[in-house]
């Protein structure tokens, strides 16, 4: 499967990501928020993530978003913007703020960990079908489309309706499930969740948030929930990732649908912005048609490299670099081993192939 899309419009691009993106504010030293005295300013944003990393990576993409005409508004723009992301799409609103927050330095799977989220009637909320481009959404080969987005009001609800719905002119729908009990309002988060990832092409989905959302045991279990994307990719962690599809070409179990693709080994610096790099990392592959197992790799790749940084954006491995540990057989794949500046020009003869 390989996306299509209305590709003789003059302005279409590779991948069109729709969500919010928020000023985030990153904190000086561990501890509890009550108690770090300064913070570093950054971005964080599911979607604008993934847009960061495929303009990056040489692909042509639009980020459309709204945000506040205020300094933090500005601030996301020149950024997202400088990663050479088309930004022009994106609404400043005069009456909403940009959504900002705060979190501590520990991991996020810890109960230790804090975040102070300031987004509540954001710019960002107030989406709509009639505030957005939607020409300029729909003119690529990829739209990029989180869980996030839906939860955060009934307008941006209404929208991703509208985007997902079936049509001859739709672009190749990519949505990762992105669940997060604590922005829906009401207990229907994961039925609306579970509908419109139904709609889309390709679904991203951990199998943590899987069985918390659905109830849902192991990524079989997912896909018989899934029937209708085209792909729906499993991700298990260090375990790997699972992609559901009808590549027979790719298939690693006896019933022909599913390919298994297990992660390298990484020296974790920070446990942040992993699945959105997993996802960037796997729709660049799909957009250059490769094989389904390929896309995995890229995708675990893409990870590694944002696993190996301390904040959620982390420049990817040149595309030949990335090729050519993709290509690996599979047992020395298996000896791969990733650590802190294992994608830039200097470090590679070193850390590539390296033995535990």
């Amino acid at each position: 499967m390989t996306p299509t899309g209305p590709c003789n419009a003059p302005d279409v691009v590779d991948v069109v990501a729709l969500g919010e993106s928020m000023v985030t504010f990153l904190p000086s030293r561990p501890g509890r928020l009550a108690d770090v005295p300064s913070f570093a300013r950054g971005i964080g944003g599911a979607e604008s993530n993934v847009a960061c990393v495929l303009a990056a990576a040489g692909h042509s993409v639009r980020w459309v978003s709204a945000v506040g005409a205020d300094g933090f508004g500005d601030h996301l723009v020149e950024e997202i913007g400088s990663y050479g992301v088309d930004v022009a799409s994106v609404r400043r609103d005069p009456a909403r703020p940009t959504g900002i927050y705060f979190r501590t330095a520990g991991d996020r799977a810890t109960d230790a960990h804090e975040v102070a989220y300031y987004r509540a009637g954001s710019a960002a909320s107030a989406m709509s079908a009639g505030t957005v481009d939607l020409a300029a959404v729909r003119a690529a080969r990829v739209l990029h489309l989180s869980g996030i987005t839906a939860a955060l009001s009934g307008s941006c609800l209404d929208l991703l309706w509208e985007l997902t719905e079936p049509g001859p002119r739709r672009p190749l729908v990519s949505f990762d499930v992105n669940h997060r009990p604590g922005l829906w309002p009401d207990p229907d988060g994961p039925r609306v969740l579970l509908e419109l990832a139904r709609r889309a092409d390709v679904v991203f989905v951990g199998a943590d948030e899987a069985l918390d959302a659905w109830g849902l045991h192991g990524a079989s279990a997912v896909r018989d929930a899934l029937p209708e994307p085209e792909l729906v990719v499993v991700k298990m962690g260090p375990g790997g990732a699972v992609a559901f599809g009808e590549d027979p070409a790719d298939v690693e179990d006896a019933d022909g649908a599913a390919t298994l693709v297990r992660a390298p080994r990484v020296d974790v610096v920070a446990e942040v912005g992993a699945g959105d790099a997993f996802a960037a990392g796997f729709l660049s592959a799909t957009l250059r048609a490769l094989p389904v197992r390929e896309r995995l790799r890229h995708g675990h790749l893409i990870a590694a490299a944002a696993l190996t940084v301390p904040g959620d954006l982390a420049t990817p491995p040149a595309r030949e670099h990335a090729d050519r540990l993709v290509a690996l057989d599979d047992a020395a794949w298996g000896r791969l081993r990733l650590g802190p500046g294992w994608t830039e020009e200097t470090q590679r003869a070193a850390e590539e192939v390296r033995t535990p």
